[in-house]
């Protein structure tokens, strides 16, 4: 219920965005929705799986900081925004180098002050790229913050595939497939649509589409080299990971605790409660509580 309530029920008041669309090094786009004027602090939301810059949990942390004088961009995966991308290719869990095209759009506005706010697929994406980069990592990158991230893909996908997680599973094989076709219908040379229909599973899935129009052997290759665990251990940032204990999303193998004892700029906290970014609290203002705990924690320092 900490799951699937806030994702059909909560209703959020939508913050005052403007889209903007800035161009990829391969000629493609990206949508970003920004809003606030506040200087020269931004948080970079980044949504899950089939998410957009319109869902209550983006809207939620984006009015969070927003109250908190922070601006925020949050932007969408490509052929998340509304309109389908132009390549061939769409996202993945790894795909680090659009979530750094972003950044770099952030700095040329400005902004001296970046944080990196991610959910779920996002959140991967958000830890990956910390670690990858290291001591690299552009100096206007203060703080990372994240929540429910399947830091260990291959074990996440596999038990969703269980029938503990048929009814995710479902939602997001009608969802992944419904995005193939309207890329098929674009550019049927391109992107096949042999046994889509009958697909049930992240691995059948993967194998046909996430992996070939990526560059991965398969969806096991592309599920282990796009986990965020192999490299939590060279952020050198202060980064946060929320993964809560009851998340029917996560096994064992998504609670790095070993990464956060050796790395002293990683920290894992994992609560008994929250569900797979839900999280709610139900008081006054409005707030649950991981936004509450992101404010927080990049408001620290």
């Amino acid at each position: 219920m900490q799951t699937i309530w806030p994702s059909l029920f909560r209703r959020v008041d939508a913050p005052a965005f403007r889209r903007v669309r800035i161009t990829t090094p391969d000629d493609d786009f990206l949508d970003i929705d920004r809003s606030g004027e506040n200087g020269s602090r931004v948080v970079i939301i980044s949504h899950g799986l089939e998410g957009n810059s319109n869902r209550a949990y983006v809207h939620g942390m984006a009015r969070a900081f927003l109250d908190a004088s922070y601006d925020v961009f949050a932007w969408n995966f490509r052929g998340c925004s509304g309109e389908m991308n132009r390549r061939p290719r769409f996202y993945h869990s790894g795909d680090t180098a659009d979530l750094e095209t972003v950044v770099k759009y952030a700095i040329s506005e400005g902004y001296t002050d970046l944080n990196l706010i991610g959910f779920s697929m996002g959140g991967n994406m958000s830890l990956k790229y910390a670690g990858e980069q290291g001591d690299a990592l552009p100096d206007e990158i203060r703080r990372i913050c994240c929540f429910s991230v399947p830091c260990d893909l291959t074990s996440s996908a596999l038990k969703l595939a269980t029938a503990g997680g048929g009814i995710y599973m479902k939602r997001f094989m009608r969802m992944l497939k419904h995005k193939i076709k309207q890329k098929a219908a674009l550019m049927p040379d391109d992107i096949p649509l042999d046994g889509l229909d009958s697909m049930k599973t992240f691995a059948e899935f993967d194998d046909a589409y996430t992996a070939p129009l990526h560059g991965f052997k398969d969806a096991y290759d592309y599920w282990n080299r796009a986990s965020c665990k192999h490299v939590l251990t060279g952020i050198r940032r202060p980064a946060l990971l929320v993964n809560a204990l009851n998340d029917p999303f996560l096994t064992e193998a998504c609670y790095p605790r070993k990464a956060a004892s050796q790395n002293p700029h990683f920290t894992l906290e994992t609560p008994q409660q929250g569900g797979h970014a839900g999280f709610p609290l139900f008081n006054g203002n409005g707030l649950y509580w991981h936004e509450i705990r992101a404010v927080e924690f990049v408001s620290e320092g």
